[in-house]
């Protein structure tokens, strides 16, 4: 706020003298010219937070306050060492001026006072304080890890510690950021009180540049719980990669960016062990995995019980659905779904496969009797949710159950399959 200095009016008064000589008399003049520099406010501004003293509480208010004397505050500016402005109001008689926003812990700022006294003349006054650290940090993890990734991916942050208040989520919420080149619409979904995942309304464009980063650090969440520094990320968007599986037709057909690279007979879940439907992301690749039947609860001996060395697994879910070579199913490859929930293949086109998708990638299987891919919980469902549906997954979005702190994520029905 910027105040032009009053310009009084000297009063100047001509007298005419019978001897016919004329004189002027005029005014004491100002004892602060507009010329001058501000003086030194020194004296007529305080801060409650004290100079150089003490680290200040940051959980009060900052006040900043004319000592009278007719003078009064004209502009009040507080700044961190990060480059960050704190929001305040100044009273309608320039007397106090007092923070509406947080103070940041563990932060150095400046207060740039500006004020002017009875006769209007301008003064500053620069001061400096620091407040205490806080004893509770609140930190984000993101992933995946750095690389290059199918555009399915979401990027994930994972909280040191639970807020399951709605104001606290938005805080969290408004200080992680994710930027890609190019830009894409996108938002966080709370899946429950300690994870969000981040994803675009469609698909990550080929070849972008997603960063995500937190601006936590200092910054008041919740009671006394700050935030702390968290490890930026950064990731690269490879090909579009989508497989889709139709489960009645027994096949896959694999695109790349739109176009129709392959198309294999696949076998899928037989009735009791359905794969999913829905769209999943890959999460990791297995040259070897040991498969037994106990691990679901199968019997050893019991008529569906197996024990198994499998090759070329490609994981869509963490609780044991894979894509993978299935070399004693070849005979029904193609015409019958005989499997106990994964989606196999020929050595020759699960090494294919294996060897041309990444994590991040694309897999959709469709006209399965099994259940829906669970959105969260047992890898990445998140594609399956709309995106309206997803919007109020977000606490910054008014009246959604993330703004009101009501957001429980899905439960998996974990069932490893072969």
């Amino acid at each position: 706020m910027n105040h032009t200095p009053r310009i009084r009016a000297v009063s100047c008064i001509t007298l005419v003298v019978s001897l016919g000589v004329v004189a002027t008399a005029c005014g004491e003049p100002d004892r602060h010219p507009l010329s001058a520099a501000p003086y030194d406010a020194a004296r007529q501004v305080s801060l409650n937070a004290g100079s150089g003293t003490a680290k200040v509480d940051p959980d009060k208010p900052l006040e900043v306050t004319s000592k009278g004397d007719g003078g009064r505050l004209t502009d009040v500016t507080v700044m961190d060492e990060a480059g960050h402005y704190l929001a305040g109001e100044l009273s309608a008689d320039g007397v106090r001026w007092r923070s509406t926003a947080p103070l940041a812990a563990g932060a150095k700022y400046t207060v740039r006072v500006s004020t002017e006294d009875d006769e209007g003349a301008p003064g500053v006054r620069t001061l400096f304080f620091e407040t205490a650290p806080a004893k509770r940090f609140l930190t984000a993890e993101f992933g995946p890890e750095a690389g290059t990734y199918g555009v399915g991916q979401p990027i994930t942050a994972k909280l040191s510690l639970a807020v399951a208040e709605g104001k606290g989520r938005a805080v969290v919420e408004r200080a992680l950021k994710v930027s890609s080149k190019p830009a894409v619409e996108g938002a966080w979904y709370w899946v429950d009180d300690k994870t969000l995942h981040f994803r675009p309304k469609e698909y990550w464009p080929t070849g972008a540049k997603v960063s995500a980063t937190s601006n936590l650090q200092g910054v008041k969440v919740a009671g006394k719980l700050y935030g702390g520094r968290s490890k930026p990320l950064k990731i690269t968007i490879g090909d579009r990669l989508e497989a889709v599986t139709d489960a009645a037709a027994h096949t896959m057909t694999v695109m790349l960016n739109g176009e129709v690279i392959k198309t294999m007979p696949v076998t899928t879940g037989k009735p009791g062990f359905e794969t999913r439907n829905g769209i999943k992301v890959v999460l990791g690749k297995e040259y070897f995995v040991r498969m037994r039947s106990t691990s679901i609860g199968i019997a050893e001996g019991s008529s569906e019980s197996y024990d198994l060395p499998v090759y070329y697994a490609t994981r869509v879910t963490w609780s044991g659905e894979y894509v993978h070579a299935a070399p004693w199913s070849v005979g029904s490859q193609g015409s019958a779904n005989v499997s106990h929930g994964c989606t196999g293949m020929s050595m020759a086109d699960a090494q294919w496969f294996y060897e041309n998708v990444r994590a991040g990638d694309l897999v959709k299987v469709v006209n399965s009797y099994g259940n829906m891919m669970d959105t969260f919980g047992n890898g990445f469902g998140d594609w399956n949710v709309n995106w309206d549906k997803w919007r109020k997954g977000s606490a910054l979005v008014p009246g959604s159950d993330a703004s009101s702190g009501n957001v429980t994520a899905v439960s998996a029905r974990l069932r490893p399959q072969v």
